[in-house]
C-alpha cells in the first residue's frame, strides 16, 4: 500500500517524525529520518526491549544530529542503515520501513 505521510519540509533536516499507521488491521509506530533530501524509514522500536525509540516529544537524533537514539537506554544506531553501534543491541538492526520522497512528499512504499 503505498500513502503519503507528509511533506519532506514536515520533518526537520536532520531530524525524524513519528507516525502511526495500520498494517493487516493493528496500529504500527513508525519513524521516518531526513537527512537532506534523503528519508529512512524505520519501524519505533527498539530491537533490545521492543519499545518506541522516544517518549512523548522527545527527538531521535542524538545530541550531534548524527544517530537514532534510543530515549530508554541511549542506544545509537545509524540513520542509514539502522545499525545498533552503542548499546545493549549492539550489532542489531532496526526494522526497515519503506519509504521514499516524490514531489516533495514523504510516501510509504
Amino acid at each position: 500500500m503505498s500513502e503519503a505521510l507528509c511533506r519532506l519540509d514536515d520533518i526537520p533536516d536532520p531530524g525524524g517524525k513519528s507516525f502511526i499507521l495500520e498494517q493487516d488491521g493493528k496500529p504500527l509506530k513508525v519513524l521516518v529520518i531526513r537527512q537532506g533530501a534523503r528519508v529512512f524509514g524505520w519501524v519505533n522500536s527498539c530491537p533490545h526491549i521492543h519499545r518506541p525509540l522516544n517518549w512523548g516529544d522527545t527527538p531521535f537524533l542524538d545530541l550531534f544530529k548524527t544517530s537514532i537514539v534510543c530515549a530508554n537506554h541511549f542506544a545509537l544506531f545509524e540513520m542509514d542503515s539502522g545499525l545498533c553501534t552503542r548499546g545493549p543491541c549492539i550489532g542489531k538492526k532496526l526494522a526497515p520501513f519503506p519509504v521514499r520522497v516524490v514531489d516533495g512528499a514523504v510516501w510509504r512504499v
